[in-house]
């Protein structure tokens, strides 16, 4: 991947307790999409959010969930970003998956 590229991001909303093949969901996509060769993924828990159900999950200690909102996003061309979607899709029983186009300014290191 190329900052010239034409790039999308894929962003995958789910919760902490989701599993796929016996282990957590999120780290299952990880390997996944590094498996298909993605250029980068990274995963966020987040504080607090609702879904679909509107049940509200947050880590307040009085009112903490067993199952966070977990954020996966991961970029790279349309082309490697479209191969991945029935993949991933079929991985992902319940939450949120979607893609939008994205410009990339800046990738990797730069040399000197």
């Amino acid at each position: 991947m190329k900052p010239e590229d034409s790039c999308q991001l894929l962003k995958i909303y789910i919760g902490e307790d989701a599993r796929y093949g016996g282990h957590n969901l999120y780290t299952a996509v990880v390997y996944k999409l590094k498996e298909l060769g993605i250029a980068g993924v990274t995963v966020t828990r987040a504080i607090e959010g609702y879904g679909k159900g509107k049940a509200i999950h947050t880590e307040r200690i009085l009112d903490l969930s067993s199952s966070l909102p977990i954020i996966i996003e991961a970029v790279d061309t349309v082309e490697q970003i479209q191969k991945t979607i029935p993949i991933i899709s079929n991985m992902v029983n319940e939450g949120m998956v979607l893609v939008t186009d994205v410009n990339v300014i800046k990738y990797g290191k730069e040399s000197k």
